[in-house]
């Protein structure tokens, strides 16, 4: 068999509809067509499997060890093309758009846009859905997500929607500790707690004209307000957006290390599945978001309310 070649689909039916009864005559009522044309199409299939999928003894038919082994993962094939074609046609029938985005860049930036948003597809109904963790795009239900890093996520699209201006801070009790410091080569000296792919302390220093800085050590979180609560406790620096820290800076629970950076490539991206690109909703928000971001920075904010 070419390894390139996938069976005929209906001839995976059949296969499927007469291992569950174990009648080519009930899988043929089943499928609408003679029984005759059922067992035409399971001797096409073993044909281009090259192996017995069934045993026929006097007027039984019964599965070989082949068949037996076969039919779970054709019959889970069927379970997760009927269940995506459900989700499919339902999402397209309610014009329903579920964004995934981290908690911070929803209340930073995404909330306060979304009525222009409404107001250009007053059709579409956003569902947004507030998280840091990964997506699985087929199993969560989510159109599009928005998440903070680098951008590479292998199999999916992702483009680069606002930069963030980030900030290295620490509590008092640590600078007590280190002593305040008086350049940036002074923080390669300092623990440090880290973002979920320990790529900001890295693209920070570059900025600065560090490079001999080796392997990020400490904790490391993939939620912005977990690293926000191990830097108030102490347990190393932090890079933080600066619209994040603002209050915790002014309050005096955190202190400035350095001066805020504009950090390109570590940004918010617009992630979704390359074959989602087509779809008119998909299309209108990545339009619009990405109109919406062009020449803005999520920058330092007095705001009374902290972004979580």
């Amino acid at each position: 068999m070419s390894s390139h070649r996938l069976p005929p689909l209906n001839a995976l039916r059949a296969f499927e509809a007469t291992a569950r009864h174990l009648s080519v005559k009930n899988a043929a009522e089943e499928l609408c067509v003679t029984p005759g044309a059922v067992s035409q199409m399971l001797k096409a299939l073993e044909l281009h499997l090259g192996i017995k999928l069934f045993q026929r003894v006097n007027r039984g038919i019964f599965l070989t060890d082949a068949g037996q082994g076969y039919l779970p993962p054709i019959r889970n094939a069927f379970r997760q093309i009927s269940e995506a074609s459900r989700r499919l046609a339902m999402s397209a029938d309610t014009g329903v758009l579920t964004v995934s985005v981290t908690p911070f860049f929803a209340s930073a930036w995404l909330v306060p846009r979304l009525r222009s948003f409404q107001k250009v597809h007053p059709d579409i109904d956003l569902q947004v859905v507030s998280s840091n963790a990964l997506v699985d795009f087929a199993r969560d239900g989510v159109d599009v997500a928005v998440r903070h890093g680098l951008g590479r996520y292998p199999g999916l699209r992702s483009e680069r929607v606002v930069a963030v201006e980030v900030v290295p801070v620490a509590a008092p009790d640590l600078i007590a500790q280190y002593g305040m410091p008086a350049s940036p080569d002074d923080l390669t000296r300092w623990p440090h707690v880290h973002d979920a792919e320990r790529k900001g302390w890295h693209l920070w220093f570059q900025a600065q004209g560090i490079d001999d800085i080796g392997a990020p050590r400490g904790p490391a979180f993939d939620d912005s307000s977990l690293l926000l609560q191990a830097v108030l406790t102490g347990q190393g620096a932090g890079l933080l957006p600066a619209a994040m820290v603002a209050l915790d800076l002014a309050d005096k629970r955190l202190v400035r290390l350095a001066k805020v950076t504009l950090l390109e490539a570590f940004a918010y991206y617009l992630v979704y599945p390359e074959a989602s690109h087509e779809q008119a909703k998909v299309a209108a928000f990545r339009t619009w978001i990405l109109d919406a971001a062009a020449g803005n920075v999520i920058r330092k904010t007095t705001s009374k309310n902290r972004a979580a």
